[in-house]
This record gives structure tokens, sequence and C-alpha cells, in this order.
């Protein structure tokens, strides 16, 4: 009975692991475009403080554990 735990953990943790990676990419993918829009925009200062709120959350979301959900 313990090793079916232990692998519904591995496997748990597997997914939790990809889906972090996930979203701190897209996080970061927004950053970067919010930057090139800035670039192009008449009023960059929001889309570079967009940018910012991106690099954060993809800077954080490696530390939030299952617990946190």
């Amino acid at each position: 009975m313990a090793h079916a735990t232990d692998e519904n953990s591995a496997e748990f943790q597997r997914g939790w692991d990809a889906a972090l990676l996930a979203a701190r990419s897209w996080h970061e993918g927004k950053a970067k475009q919010a930057l090139v829009q800035s670039r192009r925009s008449r009023f960059p200062k929001a889309l570079e403080r967009e940018a910012e709120v991106h690099l954060r959350s993809a800077e954080m979301i490696v530390t939030l554990s299952p617990d946190d959900v």
C-alpha cells in the first residue's frame, strides 16, 4: 500500500513541477511581450510596469508549494 502512495506523490510532484515551469515561462513570455510593446508605444510606462509584474511573478512562482493552493 505504501508503494502506491509513494508512486502517486511522485507523479503529483512531477506534475506540480511541470505546472510551475509552464506558469513561469508564460509570465516570462508576457514580460518580454510587454517590453516589446512598450518600445513601440507612445505611453510605455504602463507596459513597463506590466512587464515588471510578470517578471516578479515568474520569480516568485517557484516558491509556491501545493499547500499554498
